[in-house]
């Protein structure tokens, strides 16, 4: 019993001192001190501790993997171990991670995926590569709890090659800053292959991913910001796709006055995030992939208590235009809502998707199909709020009245039409202004702008039922709040198939 003892001890203290002092030198924690942190004290239960015990130097073969409490709610963990072999997978780690995403699923509790990894040892490609229950299982059992439990992902260090897709698998990843981060080939090996020169941090950082190719949702400071990041990430949903999101005292808004906020020229813009705080409990709202496509601002919040999912257009930047990245954002955003059964509120200010040579080449409509599919499938409740303007395709990528909404609502701001009144009068007079004397144009061109708002005015909409109802921005967040209630017994059957096929 002794000698287990030790074992047991010389298992939990991981890789040599000198790879815990280079970690701690990079700000890199100890893989069980992250599991320490993001877990409730006294919680975690450990699996597979004794893997490839017999082997020297290989503690655990490199990875943490059991259950825990987070906030008093179960969850399954695996935590990469960086002192061992640089966190690289074996057969035994590969079979550790698959068991503990299988006990997940089976059980319906969130799973948790503390990554810095090297990848799989060459070495032991045979035994960890091709079979059944090879790496390839890992990321199939990922697809087949998608959407069934959550699965939130910290990186702290690289995730390389294949071992890059477990990120890529999970519902958020958070990446600390100038440590984390993901690519299918190192430098040398981009390098020997292309010729490009380039590192790791240029072509797979947190930077990047964050902020350019959209993989990672949160840029975080510091290993303890992940976690604390992942902790709140749980906290708005459910432990699986049965169960409602959890509910929480109710808040006041902080007051605001929303009126106040959006300027009366659709020229200017305005924040949306702060509109979106003066509708929701304050201090609620949690963004998700905010450095990314920030023309369109999504995240958690607390409405009344209960959690909803936002969607709005950001006119400060990029005018709230919708391009590929801003879809993809708003598709991916929409299932996660619609699958642990979150109620969406869409706040419209759009003036409808990107044109141009450059975008039709990169498949706008293509992403814009894909993100009016994801609106058109979800089956958890739906209110589209048109703050200021819902142009052409717009209206139907927020959610309009056609993709059975439980309401569309209008601001006093609100404007709804194929287009804005100065796009439209080009489009329709274009040679009947040119005929025009000079000194006439102006003029012409006003009265039939006027003509145009006429023709789109919110109380003609609301008498054509095109909108439902028109609510004073004081009085929003008191209507959202009974209209969510009201829905709550909503019937979520949609359509008589086994699935879609979604535009990619």
């Amino acid at each position: 019993m002794e000698g287990l003892e030790h074992l047991r001890k010389r298992i939990q203290a991981g890789g040599a001192e000198k790879y815990h002092a280079a970690n701690a030198a990079k700000g890199k924690l100890f893989a069980r001190e992250r599991v320490a942190l993001l877990v409730d004290e006294g919680s975690f239960v450990e699996d597979g501790m004794y893997a490839n015990a017999l082997a020297e130097g290989l503690p655990a073969d490199g990875v943490i993997t059991g259950v825990a409490t987070v906030d008093g709610r179960p969850v399954c963990l695996m935590a990469n171990d960086s002192t061992v072999k640089a966190g690289s997978w074996g057969a035994r780690t590969v079979e550790k991670i698959i068991r503990v995403i299988e006990r997940a699923y089976q059980t319906g509790v969130p799973m948790v995926y503390l990554v810095d990894s090297a990848g799989a040892r060459i070495t032991d490609q045979v035994d960890l590569f091709p079979g059944r229950r090879g790496a390839g299982k890992i990321f199939y059992n990922q697809v087949k709890a998608s959407g069934s439990i959550p699965q939130a992902c910290a990186l702290f260090g690289p995730s390389a090659a294949g071992g890059a897709y477990i990120p890529a698998f999970c519902d958020v990843v958070a990446m600390v800053d100038g440590n984390a981060s993901m690519y299918l080939g190192s430098d040398r090996m981009v390098e020997m292959v292309t010729g490009e020169k380039t590192t790791l941090e240029a072509m797979g950082g947190a930077s990047v991913h964050c902020k350019e190719s959209g993989v990672g949702h949160f840029l975080c400071k510091s290993e303890v910001e992940a976690i604390e990041t992942i902790r709140t990430y749980l906290s708005y949903l459910p432990s699986n796709w049965e169960l409602a999101p959890p509910a929480a005292e109710p808040v006041a808004a902080n007051g605001v006055d929303l009126a106040a906020m959006v300027p009366p020229s659709e020229r200017q813009a305005f924040d949306m995030r702060r509109y979106v705080k003066g509708i929701v409990d304050e201090g609620s709202f949690f963004e998700i992939h905010a450095l990314w496509a920030k023309e369109l601002t999504i995240g958690f919040a607390r409405l009344n208590g209960e959690v909803i999912g936002v969607v709005a257009n950001n006119s400060m930047f990029k005018g709230g235009v919708l391009f590929i990245d801003s879809a993809d954002k708003a598709s991916r955003f929409v299932q996660l809502c619609d699958a642990f059964n979150v109620p969406l509120l869409f706040l419209s200010d759009v003036p409808g998707f990107m044109v141009g040579s450059v975008v039709e080449r990169q498949g706008i409509i293509r992403h814009g199909a894909k993100m009016i599919t994801a609106i058109s499938e979800a089956t958890v409740p739906k209110i589209c709020v048109v703050v200021r303007k819902a142009y052409g395709a717009g209206l139907y990528a927020m959610a309009g009245p056609g993709f059975e909404p439980e309401a569309t609502i209008a601001l006093p701001t609100a404007k709804i039409a194929v287009m804005g009144a100065e796009a439209a009068v080009n489009a329709v007079y274009a040679n009947k202004i040119a005929a025009l004397p000079e000194e006439e144009r102006d003029q012409f061109v006003a009265d039939r702008r006027r003509e145009y708002d006429e023709d789109i005015d919110v109380v003609r909409l609301a008498s054509e039922l095109v909108i439902d109802t028109i609510v004073e921005p004081a009085d929003l967040r008191d209507e959202l709040i009974r209209r969510y209630r009201a829905a709550r017994t909503k019937d979520r059957s949609f359509s008589r198939r086994r699935h879609g096929v979604t535009p990619v």
